[in-house]
């Protein structure tokens, strides 16, 4: 079949009505907790993924992507109203939409946010849908030694677009490395980190991991924050722009979405950075640059439309290659392994009814969204005042409800219970718990891979650097080594961070 008939194809089954439910689901819980302030995607997805269990793959996959690219869109709200951040990725729209909404025009705000981010989903979804295709052909020649390379590329560009300091990143995914290996080698059938629990024979699930360190981990962190001191912008008129105004938003919504789906695609990279990246662009390219955190528009169309292209195509790595390229999608894996499905370029041949059904499934979600986001933001304003003590004994709740569903055991709930008080740990220690994340899910892939290239070569290391793909990834990696110790390089990266901060 060709592009056309590939997405006639994929239209059919997002269109399917029980395919249509879950997006709509997943959009709109993507929303909710992109307006609440204190709830992410990451700690969302990894609440929900027991729930996963009683969907098809199709469902579940289409739900759990609405979640995430729904929450860069709902995280605006909460930033232009409250100039409180819902979402991480919405830190910067906080800069010039909040001034835009004190100046009367929040409607506007809110307008350029929605419709810069349906252009950038639209524009990513159609880059998904050409690019992966061309990539998983290229991955299914990949061997051992180039998924070893391949996952070493992906781990070090993790460390080094971490937040804060590289060396506690590092420390993060060794830690995830080592939590990864828990459970019988099926090698030696040799019990490595068991401490003699025979629960631990099969390994630690994944979703015991996430739900522990986001679900709990983090809803225990969002305790600490204050809820004084926030000023609610209560009116929003004017939802639709004018044409002078279109043409104001256009360009930098442009910009934004073509910086964003590169970013999104590199290991580590995401929303957050993108936006970041997008609003520089915009600050710098600017006549008059002063206008930025005074109320630019400007300021509000690129980062937004950067961040849902990220958050879109950070699934084609995913998708094509089995590389998680940020924390929710080392969640989408864990989804698809809790289906006994494998990402990868194998799950495009062998399903394509999964892959195209959710590229499909992103331009009718990001059209609900637009939907959702403009004529329901009264809505969404009345979250706003539902303080966070209402809101955290439901949350924990579900999470040790789902932790107990999985297994139904009392020891996955106690484990998640102490990932959740080493995820506040991590949070007071300034320690990003994502890398983990990553590190967990990639930690057995990386051994696996190596065993295997080791074993097809006779233990002959040299077979890493004699595999043009996989020698292509090492002297990545090592490329990215040296942009970490390069100092001005260094230097800009933990100034961005610190705004970030």
């Amino acid at each position: 079949m060709g592009f056309l008939e590939h997405l006639v194809f994929g239209f059919s089954i997002a269109l399917a009505p029980t395919n249509l439910l879950y997006g709509f689901v997943g959009v709109l819980l993507g929303t909710i907790i992109g307006v609440l302030p204190g709830l992410g995607p990451v700690a969302t997805i990894s609440i929900l993924l027991p729930i996963t269990f009683s969907l098809g793959p199709q469902q579940a996959i289409i739900m759990l992507a609405g979640i995430y690219y729904g929450a860069q869109y709902g995280g605006s709200t909460t930033a232009i109203l409250v100039n409180l951040p819902g979402e991480s990725s919405s830190v910067v729209t906080c800069i010039d939409g909040y001034q835009m909404a004190r100046q009367g025009r929040a409607g506007l705000a809110l307008a350029t946010a929605a419709l810069a981010s349906f252009l950038a989903g639209t524009f990513a979804t159609v880059v998904i849908a050409a690019a992966a295709p061309q990539l998983a052909e290229v991955a299914l020649k990949f061997g051992p030694a180039d998924y070893f390379s391949l996952m070493i590329f992906g781990l070090v560009g993790a460390v080094i677009l971490a937040r804060g300091s590289v060396v506690k990143a590092i420390g993060m995914i060794l830690i995830g490395i080592l939590i990864g290996t828990i459970g019988i080698d099926v090698n030696t059938s040799v019990a490595r980190f068991t401490f003699g629990i025979l629960h631990f024979g099969s390994g630690i699930e994944f979703a015991v991991v996430a739900m522990g360190l986001f679900g709990i981990g983090e809803t225990i962190a969002n305790l600490g924050l204050s809820e004084e001191g926030r000023t609610y912008v209560r009116t929003y008129s004017g939802l639709w722009p004018k044409p002078a105004e279109l043409r104001a938003i256009v360009p930098p919504a442009i910009r934004g979405t073509l910086l964003g789906s590169a970013l999104g695609i590199l290991p580590g990279g995401g929303p957050v950075l993108s936006a970041f990246s997008a609003y520089s662009l915009e600050k710098k390219i600017a006549k008059d640059p002063e206008r930025f955190g005074r109320g630019a528009i400007e300021g509000v169309a690129g980062p937004e439309a950067a961040n849902n292209a990220a958050a879109q195509t950070s699934f084609i790595p995913m998708l094509t290659l089995g590389l998680p390229s940020n924390a929710v999608m080392a969640l989408m894996i864990g989804a698809l392994m809790m289906q006994g499905l494998h990402a990868g370029p194998q799950l495009m041949r062998d399903r394509p009814e999964l892959f195209w059904g959710l590229v499909a499934s992103m331009w009718v979600g990001n059209l609900m969204l637009v939907i959702l986001n403009l004529p329901l933001v009264g809505i969404w304003a009345k979250f706003l005042t539902v303080p966070y003590r209402f809101l955290y004994p439901a949350i924990l709740l579900i999470t040790c409800v789902g932790v107990y569903s999985i297994n139904t055991s009392a020891i996955d709930v106690l484990l998640a219970c102490l990932f959740g008080f080493a995820g506040y740990m991590f949070n007071r220690l300034e320690c990003e718990p994502a890398p983990l994340l990553l590190g967990v899910i990639l930690g057995p892939m990386i051994e696996e891979n190596l065993r295997r290239a080791l074993l097809i070569s006779h233990g002959n290391p040299v077979v890493f650097v004699q595999r043009p793909i996989s020698l292509a990834f090492l002297i990545l990696t090592l490329a990215l080594i040296g942009v970490l110790i390069a100092p001005n390089l260094r230097s800009t990266r933990q100034r961005a961070f610190r705004e970030k901060g």
